[in-house]
């Protein structure tokens, strides 16, 4: 089955113009076309979409996809892709604990006010 490129954004939660940009820099291996010249999407082309997606949502950077698009494409570099993986992911578990220190203030700042302000039932 293949997708157009509005169904394949919809499933992959990206916009229409992404997918086309992701295609123009290189992210994407060229994707088939119809006979009118209309992009048709396969679902290994939805699966990496879904990972680009997946990285770009946790701050990788596009240039970091790129290289990462090329090894994969080479065959090669496991090693290297290996690499880059896992210094994103520990860039993410870093901002993961920030993230959950800001939480713990705002719950902090939620449980004083709701100690100070009167409830509407009362």
């Amino acid at each position: 089955m293949t997708w157009t490129t509005r169904e394949a954004a919809e499933k992959c939660g990206l916009t229409q113009h992404t997918l086309r940009w992701y295609e123009r820099i290189g992210l994407l291996n060229r994707i088939e076309r119809t006979a009118d010249g209309r992009r048709r999407f396969s679902d290994a082309d939805l699966d990496w979409l879904l990972l680009l997606s997946r990285l770009r949502a946790t701050g990788m950077p596009v240039r970091d996809m790129l290289r990462y698009a090329g090894l994969v494409r080479s065959g090669a570099g496991e090693q290297e892709r290996l690499e880059l993986l896992q210094a994103h992911r520990e860039r993410v578990r870093a901002a993961l604990l920030e993230q959950q220190e800001c939480l713990k203030l705002l719950d902090t700042k939620i449980g004083i006010y709701r100690g100070r302000v009167p409830r509407p039932d009362r």
